[in-house]
């Protein structure tokens, strides 16, 4: 549990810290990198969105075409250079992901984050994969490079067929 959380509460801290801070109105930390901004100019990113829960929680939802994608992510410059800026004093020695397969498809990875007041009370870090099926109307949550087998994709105004 101890290398687990050695992991997950740098990595969702770090992407939280980068997007959160305007709505906290503190600045980050002195060269602490744009966390979001870099996960939307990184190959392999399919699309990110951010959100706040009715209770509380921020989130970040960062869709990643590959294993592969997300690992090099999580090696990367903005991510790496997040990790040292909020955690200086530890090392983080461990690959990512090991018991997920390289051929996995594309992961959608949703970091939560609670305060009470100015400390961090939970974190999440949560991978999930599309399943088949599914409708959207008029638009959906994922990205649109993000494809999903058996996905109905129905225009609002477009002529749907005889009613039943």
């Amino acid at each position: 549990m101890k290398i687990v959380m050695k992991i997950i509460v740098p990595v969702a801290f770090t992407l939280f810290c980068a997007w959160s801070t305007s709505a906290f109105a503190q600045a980050p930390p002195a060269g602490f990198p744009n966390v979001v901004g870099a996960l939307r100019a990184t190959p392999g990113v399919l699309g990110v969105e951010t959100a706040q829960t009715p209770a509380g929680k921020r989130v970040i939802f960062a869709w990643f075409e590959s294993k592969k994608a997300l690992v090099d992510w999580y090696h990367g410059d903005a991510h790496q250079k997040a990790m040292r800026a909020v955690f200086p004093n530890l090392t983080f020695d461990r690959q990512p992901l090991p018991d997920l397969a390289e051929d996995s498809g594309p992961i959608l990875t949703i970091v939560s984050v609670k305060f009470d007041a100015a400390a961090i009370s939970s974190i999440g870090i949560e991978l999930y994969g599309p399943l088949p099926g599914g409708v959207a109307l008029g638009g959906r949550f994922a990205p649109e490079t993000l494809k999903v087998r058996g996905l109905r994709e129905i225009e609002i105004g477009a002529p749907q067929g005889q009613p039943r």
